[in-house]
């Protein structure tokens, strides 16, 4: 089976999707925002939507989701989304979800950036009482955020809270750097029942994820150190590559932490 591939973005993620050159995965087109001098790439929605696909990938942002995730459902290909933040809007959430169904497709919130989400899930059938997540950063990460607001990225030493709340809060405001948090409260608690604290951190040049979850199943503790994209600091290199497992596990026979 060949799965006829969509990307909604060309940035650190879209490339390396590219790159990969999956077999039985065949990329048909790419939407952009801006023309491009490629014969896959095109910053009209309607020629994007006139190709027939299987799944689409959205690597773009929250806006991406908001102004296409509804009509890849309506095609019939599933959806897979990195911009999980965007989900910190219920309404959206319900309308994609409901579009699925509708549809017999699927909305897909890939792992990307964070490892655990599938022992966060199984854990959360049984029932969870507390799941936490900390994201800390270098302060490059968090230029033209609200951050800059709080503190001078460019001027201490020391690893500083920029946000400690619920994720819903917390991945609406960083809405670059913390998607990750939003697929953690997904799959667990929710998105107003999961903590999230975001670190400045002028000590590291990674990106560090830490997630604690308390339950009926026990206790469990997962942390990452991610080495940060070259082509967005605000991204770590582990989410084009889980990525690239996501699409090509769709076209797979063995799939595997399902």
């Amino acid at each position: 089976m060949t799965v006829r591939l969509g990307l909604i973005g060309y940035g650190a993620i879209g490339k390396h999707v590219e790159a990969a050159r999956l077999d039985d995965v065949e990329l048909v087109s790419v939407l952009v925002k801006q023309p491009r001098n490629d014969g896959r790439l095109t910053h009209e929605p309607d020629r994007f939507f006139a190709n027939r696909f299987d799944a689409v990938a959205e690597c773009a942002g929250h806006e991406a989701v908001r102004a296409h995730g509804q009509r890849v459902l309506e095609s019939g290909a599933d959806l897979l989304v990195t911009s999980v933040g965007a989900f910190t809007d219920s309404t959206l959430l319900d309308r994609l979800l409901a579009t699925a169904k509708a549809n017999a497709c699927r909305l897909i919130l890939p792992s990307a950036g964070i490892g655990a989400l599938d022992i966060l899930s199984s854990a959360a059938v049984g029932g969870l009482e507390s799941v936490s997540v900390t994201v800390r950063k270098d302060p490059s990460a968090l230029k033209g955020t609200i951050a800059e607001k709080l503190i001078d990225l460019d001027a201490f030493e020391k690893p500083h809270i920029v946000f400690d709340g619920p994720v819903r809060e917390g991945a609406r405001l960083y809405p670059q750097n913390v998607n990750i948090s939003a697929a953690a409260a997904i799959a667990g608690l929710g998105l107003d029942r999961t903590r999230l604290v975001i670190v400045a951190d002028p000590t590291i040049d990674t990106h560090i994820v830490e997630l604690e979850a308390h339950g009926s199943f026990g206790r469990f503790t997962f942390r990452e150190e991610v080495a940060v994209s070259e082509e967005n600091r605000k991204t770590g290199k582990l989410v084009a590559m889980a990525m690239v497992k996501s699409i090509r596990q769709l076209a797979s026979p063995l799939v595997v932490a399902a």
